[in-house]
């Protein structure tokens, strides 16, 4: 039985993060491993409530209080069953989802602070690697064959689920490694690419078949797709960057998405450690310029760089410019400072708050301007940007519309060599395999799907990011499985796999 004064008994408490100073000179991750004395204590805080909050704030129903009990009684094998048995990639989400589970915890309605689940996760899952993440056995194979377009997370979790049912699934992926944003679009401090690594060996020994370099629509057809196999899922993500082509100067040289930033010192990283396991997640000092696909670079080396946005790709840039060597950096944000605690008001338990983030690249240093936006990118006479106007703004909403009012007088100029747009995304790329399908965009860029997962188009199914926006991990993940749930039950698969969210559903939000 849990014990019911464990929070009483002990405070909130994270693993101390690793010096600001020994950090930015690698690419390792933030946070060291926390010792089992400190996990079992943090695990102890759970209460496990008649009704845990947690399960409806995280959309894959992980059983949350059932492995944080484990964990304080040291039954680590049976946690590491419980976790995988809702979750196929703890160790990715651990890292890397901001857990709105944590922010539903139950202790936070009466003022207390949340348990850490998701420390309580990760090391779980690390354990899990430890003791060696050995492939479920397969049962006998169906004679179905599935494509999956786009190894993201939500495709990665589509093809495990459909691979240990007995299905032929091979995962088509347009860049030269696996992994999608995992792999090129999160930097290492956050999740050494070890991980995904330790993970794809387990899909590959489970019977899913990686193709790589393979843009499909390009160089397979939509018509040679669906020929090969009995169907097909598309997980290609929301990487459209959303742009501010109305601004003056923004064709300027040095003015770049912030994912054409992070995917270039990615593969900078990966280069740095190519044939070396674990030396691109883990490598000393300064790899290689990061540049564009045409050769041209795109380092924060020596620079003064201005990152504009406040989630969580901007503060990945931010980290990576520390590591680069930027001379200077300031985030701009639209919207003002928030507030440090949550405003019952505006967002009462359990919803997702609107709070100040503070990120560890935060305090690794740079300046965070709130509720300025930019006005001009100004020329240096050659082209290149060299500095950009903001001026203070005041935001509001009027008939579902941002109405954004500069202050008269606010202006000033921050100098800037490189500038990052880190303002959101504007749904999935119009690429030629959806003209090929027959499949179409809806007015946010993605992709509609049916209560079965199937687009408009008999057989092709949607799920992740290119089927909701840019979303959590763990949302991606929820998709993959419940998509390949239904592709499933379509290819007359016996029994049912486990779905744990439909294609309307919400996260908990404030009617």
């Amino acid at each position: 039985m849990p014990d019911p004064n464990g929070f009483l008994r002990y405070n909130r408490r994270l693993p101390a993060r690793r010096p600001v100073p020994v950090r930015i000179t690698d690419w390792r991750e933030v946070y060291p491993p926390a010792g089992e004395e400190l996990i079992r204590e943090q695990a102890t805080r759970c209460m496990d409530c008649g009704i845990p909050f947690c399960h409806d704030g995280c959309p894959l129903g992980n059983r949350i209080p059932d492995w944080n009990d484990l964990v304080r009684t040291g039954n680590w094998d049976a946690a590491v069953q419980s976790l995988h048995a809702t979750n196929n990639f703890p160790e990715f989400t651990g890292r890397l989802c901001p857990a709105p589970c944590e922010a539903a915890c139950v202790l936070g309605l009466g003022g207390q602070q949340p348990v850490t689940i998701k420390q309580v996760e990760v090391e779980i899952a690390d354990a899990a690697a430890r003791a060696g993440l050995l492939p479920q056995p397969v049962p006998a194979p169906t004679g179905r064959s599935v494509a999956v377009v786009g190894s993201g997370p939500a495709g990665l979790a589509a093809a495990q689920q459909l691979a240990r049912a007995g299905h032929a699934v091979t995962v088509y992926e347009r860049d030269d490694a696996i992994g999608g944003l995992l792999r090129y679009g999160i930097p290492d401090f956050k999740l050494e690419k070890r991980h995904v690594d330790l993970r794809l060996a387990q899909l590959a020994a489970e019977g899913v078949v990686f193709r790589t370099g393979v843009d499909v629509g390009v160089d397979v057809t939509a018509e040679q797709l669906r020929a090969e196999h009995d169907a097909v899922l598309l997980a290609c993500g929301a990487l459209q960057g959303r742009d501010t082509p109305e601004t003056p100067g923004r064709a300027l040289r040095g003015v770049h998405q912030a994912m054409d930033h992070l995917v270039a010192a990615n593969r900078a990283v990966a280069a740095a450690g190519a044939g070396q396991p674990g030396v691109a997640a883990a490598g000393e000092g300064r790899p290689a310029l990061a540049v564009l696909p045409d050769g041209s670079p795109i380092d924060a080396a020596g620079k003064h760089v201005v990152i504009i946005g406040g989630g969580d790709t901007a503060a990945d840039c931010l980290g990576v410019a520390h590591r680069q060597g930027a001379a200077g950096v300031h985030q701009l944000d639209l919207y003002p400072e928030p507030p440090e605690t949550r405003d019952a008001e505006r967002d009462p338990w359990p919803t997702w708050p609107w709070v100040l983030r503070n990120y560890p690249a935060h305090e690794e240093g740079g300046e965070r301007v709130f509720a300025v936006a930019v006005q001009e990118f100004i020329d240096d006479g050659t082209g290149q940007v060299d500095g950009v106007r903001i001026a203070e703004v005041t935001v509001e909403k009027r008939d579902g519309r941002r109405i954004v009012t500069a202050l008269p007088g606010s202006e000033r100029v921050l100098p800037a060599d490189l500038v990052l747009l880190a303002i959101g995304f504007e749904g999935t790329e119009e690429q030629p395999l959806l003209t090929q399908l027959g499949v179409t965009r809806n007015a946010r860029g993605a992709v509609d799907a049916r209560p079965d997962w199937q687009t408009d188009v008999d057989g092709v199914f949607v799920a992740g990011d290119m089927h909701r926006g840019a979303s959590l991990i763990v949302w991606a993940i929820a998709e993959g499985r419940a998509a390949a749930a239904a592709i499933h039950t379509y290819l007359g698969g016996v029994g049912e796999l486990p779905a744990p969210v439909d294609p309307a559903r919400q996260p908990l939000a404030a009617r």
